[in-house]
């Protein structure tokens, strides 16, 4: 076998390491508005990936913003303090991004003080692929209420 051949089938294991996904929080249920989080991973050995977040509200504005580095598999949670304004929550570690023009994004030191706003759900890594799992809503519909037993 031929030393190029035999190098290429050794390197080939390495080309095929990085892993570039995305997914996305429909806000309001619509492709228009909504956040789409990019997770870039080098080597699948790391414990770490890059993370950056594409705030979009068509056809008014769209802007990926830079998360820096995080743990490659914990989740990034998102709340909706109001304002069209988005808390991103990755362990401890706080951003903050909004969608009426799409250039706002901050990092946040603590909480704010008047809250996080509702949990909408969270960017997780499941079966090996980026997804966003919706909150689960905490009323039930009121057909979904049993009736009293008397």
């Amino acid at each position: 076998m031929p030393r190029k051949t035999l190098l290429s089938l050794f390197l080939l294991p390495l080309l095929l390491a990085c892993s570039d996904q995305r997914a996305a929080f429909e806000i309001g249920g619509s492709s228009q508005h909504s956040l789409t989080l990019i997770r870039i991973q080098n080597f699948f050995w790391e414990r770490s990936a890059s993370y950056s977040i594409v705030a979009t509200r068509m056809p008014e504005c769209m802007r990926r913003h830079d998360m820096g580095k995080g743990g490659a598999t914990t989740p990034i949670e998102v709340y909706a303090p109001g304002n069209d304004a988005w808390i991103l929550k990755q362990g401890r570690r706080m951003q903050v991004v909004e969608t009426r023009t799409c250039e706002g994004f901050a990092r946040l030191a603590e909480p704010p003080a008047d809250g996080m706003g509702p949990l909408q759900g969270s960017f997780e890594m499941r079966n090996g692929s980026l997804s966003f799992i919706a909150a689960a809503t905490r009323e039930a519909p009121l057909d979904a209420v049993a009736p009293a037993q008397q």
